[in-house]
């Protein structure tokens, strides 16, 4: 059995409109929703064998305070340019190209690409999917080139407002 977890990057500052989205850094809120949201990951015990980045800013900024709370490798982190604004379909691509020696891969990217791959390995509508937000689930597959709709179970579904008091 394999396991995924896919997560949203950390909110983003649209402080300069001048700025390309590639290079768009999160803003005040997800400097502070990041270290909390990494937490918590750790917290569930959700520690992946490899963890795939879009190279995006934002996403980047995620993975990199991921990968050190978690505690993963220079090696366990894999910047994927592909993940950077992807659909289901590349997002899914992706995925089953990945090698079998690992069980848990966790992957930081977008919207509405990781909502919609969701959707389709688990078929559970959310009703929003956002900024520092944590989907597991549990994949009925033994390789990732078996990854395919509805093979999936939704384990944990995160996200900071659910822990603002």
């Amino acid at each position: 059995m394999k396991k995924l977890t896919l997560i949203r990057h950390a909110k983003s500052s649209w402080a300069d409109p001048r700025q390309d989205d590639f290079d768009r850094p999160l803003n005040k809120r997800g400097e502070l929703d990041l270290p909390a949201m990494a937490q918590r990951v750790r917290s569930f015990g959700l520690v992946p064998d490899l963890l795939l980045s879009s190279g995006a800013e934002r996403a980047l900024t995620t993975a990199e305070a991921l990968a050190d709370t978690l505690e993963l490798s220079s090696e366990q982190l894999r910047i994927l340019p592909e993940l950077y604004e992807s659909c289901c379909e590349t997002l899914l691509h992706q995925l089953q190209q990945q090698n079998d020696h690992s069980h848990h891969l966790m992957v930081v990217g977008h919207n509405p690409g990781l909502e919609s791959l969701g959707y389709y390995l688990t078929h559970e509508r959310l009703l929003k999917f956002p900024t520092s937000a944590v989907l597991h689930i549990h994949l009925s597959i033994t390789r990732w080139c078996e990854l395919a709709e509805s093979c999936g179970t939704l384990e944990l579904f995160d996200y900071p407002k659910l822990h603002q008091a």
